[in-house]
């Protein structure tokens, strides 16, 4: 697939995205057996591929990860631009060498690719959301995902 570099990987978090207008229908979580999930593909502004994926447990409403991931053409592949995860677990930046246990956002990163990481092993914490709807909202506002008044409403109240 590649690597992608900062300049890159920020253009591609910026570029504009609009959801479908039926998104609150085919994003409705789907039962597996401890979590729920679904994902949902949308186009960026210059025709590029995105995919919004959505996880949460049935038992921890603090373990969720809400992942925005770029679509390369011609591959299968998925490239993780960033992850927006709950309050669950100890996450540990390898190259920093620095451990916390918190809500936090991963970046894809250019140096994390070329010491062979996961392009998204980078995080850091935040106190801009506190459950997983709010991380949702998080993830569209700084991913330039726009959605109308309208279906706002429908969406937040989807829980």
């Amino acid at each position: 697939m590649g690597r992608f570099s900062d300049e890159e990987i920020n253009q591609l978090i910026k570029e504009p995205k609009t959801l479908p207008i039926n998104f609150t229908e085919v994003l409705r979580l789907r039962q597996k057996r401890a979590h729920s999930e679904q994902n949902l593909d949308i186009k960026g502004e210059s025709g590029r591929d995105f995919r919004l994926i959505l996880r949460q447990s049935k038992l921890n409403p603090l373990d969720f990860s809400i992942i925005l991931a770029y679509c390369p053409q011609d591959t299968t592949q998925i490239f993780r631009l960033c992850r927006y995860n709950g309050k669950s677990h100890q996450h540990t930046n390898f190259i920093e060498k620095d451990t916390f246990f918190d809500f936090h956002i991963h970046t894809a990163t250019e140096r994390y690719q070329d010491l062979g990481f996961n392009e998204e092993g980078f995080a850091e914490t935040t106190s801009r959301y506190s459950d997983f709807v709010t991380a949702i909202k998080c993830l569209l506002i700084d991913c330039s995902i726009d959605l109308s008044r309208k279906v706002q409403r429908s969406f937040f109240e989807l829980k």
